[in-house]
């Protein structure tokens, strides 16, 4: 399918989906933005170079793992000055499950939140 990348596979009647983790995790990030109080996704140094360098990765923040047909999700946000954290994790865990779920119709086990930062403004 190509590129080194993650697949997550299952078989239909008329053959198999493939859908790439990026996705999932693009699905995840946006939905996490979407949120009052999230001021944006936390990036590692590393991605931010890449991101210097031209290979903007729209899935930066969110990693996404598959065991027995669930998906697990690890979401690193920058919350908002002022907000109250917890209900803006808790807020973050629903949509994404939620978007995850509708959009490729996989079960979602869990989605960990962290937030790693405070921000006085939106970088949406």
């Amino acid at each position: 399918m190509g590129e080194n990348k993650e697949y997550i596979s299952y078989l239909e009647e008329r053959g198999s989906i493939n859908i790439s983790e990026e996705v999932v995790a693009i699905i995840a990030g946006s939905a996490a933005l979407e949120i009052d109080g999230v001021a944006g996704l936390y990036s590692t140094p590393g991605r931010d170079i890449a991101e210097l360098l031209g290979k903007k990765n729209l899935a930066r923040g969110v990693r996404i793992h598959l065991e027995d047909k669930t998906i697990t999700a690890e979401v690193y946000i920058m919350a908002s000055l002022g907000c109250a954290v917890n209900e803006v994790g808790a807020a973050v865990q629903s949509a994404v499950a939620t978007a995850i779920e509708s959009t490729t119709g996989l079960e979602v086990a869990s989605v960990n939140v962290n937030i790693c930062g405070i921000s006085a403004k939106k970088d949406k």
